[in-house]
């Protein structure tokens, strides 16, 4: 596997958008699994006590990994099992070449272990002149093609059935039809030799049980179980990750993992490893006799015992190798496991090499986590992917820095609202020749592929800190004095949000006040790892909201009503002076429909309305995932004079902005927004609203270019119509 040092990451993302074969079969997936995984689980009465339940036996396990790896070795051995732990990949490769030379093995076949990918293992045994043969229908496709496996549980999703038959016919050296009953009989006359002639076999492990030293195996072909049961040495190679204590704990995971991975209640074969076994056997004299079969464990290492006394990473073993958040992750929906991978994929895979390979291979695809959160909320152990990605994105700039433009952005001008605030305020002013409206359609030379599929906000000729004074009234006998943080794009790109929050908030008698020294949130600094400077702007915020003293602090946009209620928390961790400031402002923080909605509702203002403007609602990220709020838009949109509301497909899914991720890698961002826009204009809707500003200026910029009859509107300003 090349480094990412050699990718050309451009390249491949490039090569996969036009791959339409890639593009389709992805596609289609991603539109089917969800189906198939809620019916999966219609009879599960308590799925989030089932996830809680798992989450805390992985949790337990790897506070006691040691000893359950020692318990798991001392009942495999009792059961004549040799089990060696391999401290890595060439520990691993040597223990395995010399028992191949002992015992004289020639043949291997294997079935389906991403360990084994992970360390490269087939390439070893091939150089050392061993015949392996991987037994899985995927792998053994993609073996023949070249590929390394584009998914943890389908390795070849990304081939077509017509390529596949091409494959066949190219390994069995006839024409083979794209019949696909067809081509898995052939599989099966073509590797049942393979089976028959192995003198060894290796397989993975779905989890290793410490309670009787038993493995198991689950699959849907049954090529692992013949594997472990025709060669005369079966060979195990099975991460620490995979340990758990007892044979109940395996019930879990089997309730999940079938369900979670293919949406099957239960998959075709469910194996269980727990010690050496009879085979039959011919002896010199050509007689049939038994024998006994011999079993060896490896247990991996190769960074796993590491990250298991992380504070932080340690939360990565509990995943269950489902892929899962593969199946719901917008960016690989869109390019697939070889470019948003290393040999793991997706954003778990991303963590997963930053310690099995190395913080360089991390490093550079962990910019296509686009933060959604999506795979947390489907994940079995409930692992904070982005979370945990963001985690080390902080490591590796403490490790050896920003690159050096961003370092002189974030410092000089983000962390300095003066000139951060003139340049925006300069910007509106040069963006002139560009502008159309309150949009930018075209852009010059290199730039003008940033505005080829959406346009581009254009920045307000006057932001809303120089509004504020004119919509700001007087309350007499206010409820509540309310301070508002406007963010940066409700502050310079819409402003009329700004003035809308207000509006509503004074109409329920608040007293609204704008802290003039607030500026950017620090959440694009934080976002690529910059702890630092993100503390140093949190500092700014902190103090600038402290001298008004309100009773709560109000926000228009959820990304930066979660920096302040949880990111900040998180920064001052180690400053206690600093920390006990940042709780006193966070216990205050609310999004705006959170906090209006009771209000509406203690005023019998939330009665459900039919009007003539029909109304959607897009679900943000952070809104719907982060902070858990989603109920609320729907019921104060609900109710709001002149509109119908109406429910569009996948509400929830991102529309591709994530903050610098949709301007850095717009290829990307374009796809997973013209979902979006179609089902806005599948909705029948003529009015899409949000609740994020972000969402705002990326579904904006797609419906000016494809459906320029729908408009986009923030909550706010829907309910200040109807003042």
């Amino acid at each position: 596997m090349e480094s990412n040092q050699e990718r050309n990451l451009r390249k491949e993302i490039e090569e996969k958008l036009n791959d339409e074969v890639l593009r389709g079969a992805l596609s289609r997936f991603a539109e089917a699994y969800p189906i198939a995984r809620a019916k999966a689980y219609e009879n599960v009465e308590d799925l989030d006590g089932l996830r809680d339940k798992f989450r805390q036996m992985k949790i337990d396990t790897v506070a006691n990994l040691e000893q359950i790896a020692d318990k798991f070795e001392t009942e495999a051995t009792k059961r004549g099992v040799k089990v060696f732990r391999a401290k890595d990949g060439d520990a691993l490769k040597k223990y395995l070449l010399d028992l191949c030379e002992s015992k004289g093995v020639k043949r291997i076949a294997k079935s389906k272990s991403m360990a084994t990918e992970e360390i490269l293992l087939n390439h070893t045994l091939e150089d050392a002149g061993l015949h392996v043969k991987e037994t899985d229908l995927g792998e053994w496709i993609i073996g023949i093609a070249g590929h390394r496996p584009s998914h943890m549980v389908m390795p070849a999703i990304h081939l077509s059935r017509q390529q596949c038959a091409e494959y066949f016919s190219q390994e069995l050296h006839k024409e083979i039809p794209v019949d696909i009953p067809f081509m898995v009989q052939e599989a099966r006359i073509e590797l049942r030799q393979e089976f028959l002639q192995a003198d060894m076999g290796i397989t993975g492990a779905n989890f290793g049980i410490a309670q009787n030293g038993a493995i198991g195996l689950v699959t849907n072909e049954g090529n692992a179980r013949i594997v472990t049961t025709l060669p005369k040495i079966h060979v195990v190679v099975i991460g620490y990750e995979k340990l758990i204590p007892t044979i109940q704990d395996a019930a879990y995971i089997m309730s999940m993992l079938p369900r979670n991975a293919t949406g099957q209640l239960m998959t075709s074969y469910m194996t269980l490893v727990d010690g050496v076994t009879p085979y039959m056997a011919k002896n010199a004299e050509g007689k049939w006799v038994e024998e006994e079969r011999e079993v060896h464990y490896i247990l991996l290492d190769n960074g796993r015992l590491k990250a298991a006394k992380d504070p932080m990473l340690k939360e990565s073993f509990n995943c269950v190798r489902c892929a899962s958040c593969l199946n719901v992750c917008p960016v690989y929906t869109v390019v697939g496991g070889h470019v948003f991978g290393h040999i793991y994929s997706g954003g778990i895979g991303a963590i997963l090499t930053a310690f099995l390979n190395g913080m360089k291979d991390f490093e550079h695809i962990n910019e296509m986590c686009i933060g959604c959160r999506k795979c947390v909320e489907i994940c079995p152990g409930r692992i904070n992917i982005p979370g945990l990605i963001d985690e080390l994105r902080a490591r590796a700039v403490k490790e050896h820095g920003l690159p050096f433009a961003a370092k002189v952005v974030f410092e000089n001008v983000l962390a300095n609202r003066k000139v951060f605030h003139t340049m925006l305020r300069m910007a509106s002013i040069g963006q002139k020749p560009f502008q159309s409206g309150r949009v930018i359609r075209h852009l010059p030379l290199f730039l003008s592929g940033m505005a080829k599929d959406r346009s581009l906000p254009a920045i307000a000729d006057t932001p809303f800190r120089d509004r504020m004074a004119k919509v700001a009234k007087k309350i007499d006998k206010p409820v509540k004095r309310v301070a508002f943080f406007a963010g940066c794009n409700i502050d310079f790109v819409f402003p009329e949000t700004g003035e809308a929050i207000v509006k509503v908030l004074q109409d329920l008698n608040m007293e609204v006040v704008f802290p003039m020294d607030q500026s950017c949130c620090g959440k694009p600094v934080l976002g690529m790892g910059d702890r630092d400077t993100g503390k140093n702007i949190a500092k700014r915020n902190i103090e600038a909201f402290e001298k008004v003293d309100a009773d709560v602090l109000i926000f228009g946009c959820p990304t930066c009503a979660e920096t302040w209620h949880e990111t900040y928390l998180s920064l001052f961790a180690d400053e206690p002076a600093w920390l006990a400031r940042a709780e006193k402002l966070a216990h205050k923080v609310q999004e705006f429909a959170q906090f209006v909605t009771p209000l509406y509702a203690a005023k019998g203002r939330l009665d459900k309305k039919n009007g003539a403007t029909k109304v959607t609602y897009h679900d943000s990220c952070h809104m719907r995932r982060g902070l858990g709020i989603y109920k609320e838009q729907r019921q104060l949109l609900d109710a709001a004079k002149g509109y119908e509301f109406v429910e569009m497909k996948d509400a929830d899914k991102c529309c591709g902005m994530a903050g610098a991720f949709g301007v850095k890698y717009t290829e990307i961002s374009m796809p997973i927004l013209k979902n979006k826009v179609d089902n806005i204009k599948n909705s029948g809707a003529e009015v899409i609203a949000v609740g994020c500003p972000a969402c705002m200026m990326q579904i904006q910029g797609g419906l000016d270019k494809q459906a320029p009859n729908i408009r986009v509107k923030h909550v706010a300003e829907i309910m200040a119509e109807n003042l």
